[in-house]
């Protein structure tokens, strides 16, 4: 299997400010309620992130009532 590239990071996209919106929450609010600051969420949803801890993922999730799945997805190639 081949090593993955910056091209392959790049196809993940993160919903985080759709599943905002429809909640109605702010940014603000999510770093609150999950203990991640603004900071660190603004660089998860602007799709620059380069990891994310499961403990984090899944308090977002908590958080948004979603799944992994809703907020995570790989664009097409």
């Amino acid at each position: 299997m081949a090593p993955a590239s910056d091209d392959d990071d790049q196809r993940i996209h993160c919903r985080l400010d759709e599943l905002l919106a429809e909640r109605g929450m702010t940014l603000t609010e999510l770093s609150e309620r999950v203990g991640v600051t603004v900071v660190n969420l603004s660089v998860l949803k602007n799709d620059r992130a380069r990891a994310i801890r499961f403990s984090t993922l899944t308090a977002i999730c908590d958080a948004l009532d979603c799944s992994v799945g809703d907020l995570l997805v790989v664009q097409s190639a």
